[in-house]
């Protein structure tokens, strides 16, 4: 069962930041500060299922050896050849979520005019608790639609990131991926990033109960947290999060942007009032909502 935060206890030892172990918990389960999930994914799925009715069916690619390392691929409706593209890198605690429950999300960037690529890879139980080999899928991902962009009209020197949630914090480590020496690419193949409701520091995750699916190492923790690689970051950066979500939410964002601000790195900080972690995704889906718009200035297409 879910702790609740208003459930009488006795605090015990410090784990992070003045948290015992059961705060910390809490501070990395979206569930105790949104108890609207349910609502706001129901919203979600009709959403997805009204877009995917307007859109049809999306291209679908295979990026690497598996079915599931494939991406979909929402033309745009207004200029299909050589146009940008926005790779959308979805969340779920690293465990849940497929490409086709995020088709909400293309709508808004096929009729802005770019391409909408949303990545599909193995979720965190499927590879046995290995972060790293999650974040080699994404990074394998982009660098698909990169060097194929031309296979479906896009234009490679356009590329843009967007992640939510886990997602987010996917999004950060393709951000600061060394591509160079990763994949014998360009620094600067991504030219823009939305990292909405991310983590970008894992040493608090791994104290925290995710620990319990998720096989942090020092290599994993030092690798696939973004804050400690700013200098293989080469593009700007949007760092978004709402006011009600968890008190370490609200703090990875924070820390992150200031720190990419302290490097001399373009960043746009948002803070979103009145939206809890589920919430202030929606807003990606709209060209009025609070990151959606950024996103499209960020695309220079709004």
């Amino acid at each position: 069962m879910t702790d609740t935060l208003d459930a009488p206890r006795t605090k015990g030892p410090i784990v992070w930041l003045g948290m015992d172990q059961t705060e910390l918990d809490n501070a990395y389960d979206q569930a105790v500060y949104a108890p609207n999930q349910p609502l706001v994914h129901a919203r979600r799925n009709a959403a997805t299922a009204r877009a995917k009715a307007r859109l049809g069916a999306p291209q679908r690619f295979q990026y690497g050896a598996s079915e599931i390392e494939s991406v979909d691929v929402y033309r745009s409706k207004m200029n299909r050849d050589n146009a940008p593209i926005n790779i959308y890198i979805h969340g779920g605690a690293w465990r849940n979520g497929r490409s086709a429950d995020f088709a909400f999300l293309a709508e808004m960037i096929v009729d802005a005019g770019a391409h909408s690529v949303i990545a599909d890879f193995n979720n965190i139980d499927d590879v046995g608790g290995n972060l790293m080999a999650m974040a080699k899928q994404v990074r394998s991902a982009v660098a698909w639609v990169y060097n194929n962009a031309s296979k479906f009209g896009g234009d490679k020197n356009r590329l843009y990131v967007t992640g939510h949630s886990s997602g987010g914090h996917l999004a950060s480590t393709i951000v600061t991926c060394d591509w160079q020496k990763d994949f014998g690419l360009p620094k600067d193949i991504v030219k823009g990033a939305m990292l909405a409701s991310g983590m970008y520091d894992l040493v608090p995750v791994r104290l925290s109960k995710r620990s319990k699916y998720v096989n942090f190492t020092d290599e994993i923790v030092d690798e696939l947290s973004a804050i400690r690689h700013l200098d293989r970051l080469h593009c700007p950066v949007v760092v978004a999060h709402g006011t009600q979500e968890t008190p370490e939410f609200q703090r990875q964002a924070r820390d992150f942007a200031a720190a990419v601000k302290s490097a001399g790195k373009p960043i746009t900080f948002i803070v979103g009032d009145g939206y809890n972690h589920f919430e202030i995704q929606e807003t990606l889906a709209s060209p009025y909502g609070l990151l959606g718009h950024e996103v499209l200035k960020l695309m220079e297409l709004g």
